[in-house]
């Protein structure tokens, strides 16, 4: 069983995984809310700046964060995301891009990249972060999948994209699918259970119907059985235990929350 742990540095707390950790080709981390200078619905490490945060608080927040893996917020570079399925390969020059100063692309939700020293990021408050790993050619991806991303299989194009850009083969790909909002905490409507049933060919492996004829998402079923589709094999296909509606202590959540929150992110970086 791969060992899923709460790191720390200087007082910032953040997830972390064995199967990533261990090949020493990456940093990485799934940022909790601990160890920042925020305050009131946003105490206290909030790393969204649309948040209605103050903006002095999030960029220090970004500096500790970044801290944790080395690397200043001028090597970070940001999704933009509007819950598409689209992926797009980094360079150098993007660095900074979406935190220190502005994104020359957007509708990205999605990031993969074989150039060390940047910091891929996608942002979450309940939706599934996907960490990638090629330990073979040196390449990664961050993805953001909440519910729409998953049905538009925004694992695959990642999984995708990194074989035509970096010669990836999907098999030797080691994944990661963070922590997110889990079954139990996640209700949905009809009509969102209807287009998980038409992807998946009307099979109910990911969802539970209740008496109210709504239904319970399981997100990190749904993505773990997309990598699977998309050719990794199921043993190096890791799922957080965590479930950020239901640790309050650790995570932001949109249900829990509402509108008036902070936000997580999860990083990846090549060393």
């Amino acid at each position: 069983m791969d060992k899923e742990y709460i790191a720390e540095h200087n007082g910032v707390k953040y997830v972390k995984y064995d199967s990533l950790e261990n090949t020493g080709l990456v940093c990485h981390g799934f940022m909790t809310r601990v160890g920042g200078v925020s305050s009131g619905p946003f105490g206290t490490l909030n790393l969204g700046f649309n948040r209605g945060d103050d903006e002095k608080a999030v960029a220090e927040n970004y500096k500790r964060a970044a801290a944790c893996f080395a690397k200043s917020p001028d090597r970070v570079v940001l999704a933009h995301q509007t819950h598409t399925s689209v992926i797009r390969r980094v360079t150098q020059a993007d660095a900074g891009m979406g935190v220190v100063r502005d994104r020359d692309f957007h509708d990205v939700d999605g990031l993969i990249t074989n150039e060390p020293g940047i910091l891929l990021a996608t942002s979450h408050a309940d939706c599934t972060p996907i960490f990638l790993l090629d330990p073979e050619n040196r390449a990664i991806g961050m993805v953001h999948s909440g519910w729409k991303g998953t049905v538009g299989l925004i694992s695959i194009n990642a999984v995708r994209a990194m074989e035509k850009e970096f010669g990836t083969d999907p098999s030797q790909l080691i994944a990661v699918i963070g922590p997110c909002i889990c079954k139990k905490c996640y209700e949905i409507g009809q009509e969102v259970a209807v287009q998980f049933m038409e992807i998946f060919g009307g099979e109910h492996f990911a969802l539970q119907k209740k008496d109210n004829g709504k239904y319970m998402l399981d997100l990190k079923r749904a993505n773990k059985r997309i990598l699977f589709e998309a050719g990794l094999r199921e043993f190096n296909i890791v799922c957080s235990e965590l479930c950020t509606f239901e640790r309050d202590d650790l995570f932001y959540s949109h249900r829990r929350m509402g509108a008036e929150r902070g936000q997580m992110l999860a990083f990846i970086g090549l060393k």
